[in-house]
């Protein structure tokens, strides 16, 4: 989770569909350059872990668009594709 924030941070597409579920990816990331993304909190997580196949991971990323700033809360869902953590949805 942390990695695909910061990822997020420095628009760093290829990591970020990398690192996307292959069933949920989309064909292409658009940044929007008034956002910038100023921390992350993670509030909870469930399942997971080193041997784990999937997982939820709840988090608070604070960010302004222009001057205003703003707040994404979401549970993010994780799975292990070829042995690595995907993103799958968040709510």
């Amino acid at each position: 989770m942390r990695s695909r924030f910061s990822a997020y941070a420095v628009h760093d597409e290829p990591y970020l569909l990398r690192t996307w579920h292959p069933a949920t990816r989309p064909a292409a990331i658009r940044f929007d350059p008034a956002v910038r993304w100023l921390g992350l909190q993670v509030l909870d997580s469930t399942d997971g872990g080193p041997l784990g196949g999937e997982g939820i991971v709840e988090f608070r990323a604070r960010y302004t668009d222009g001057s205003m700033p703003g707040e994404l809360r979401e549970r993010s869902r994780f799975v292990r594709h070829h042995n690595e953590w995907t993103y799958v949805d968040g709510t």
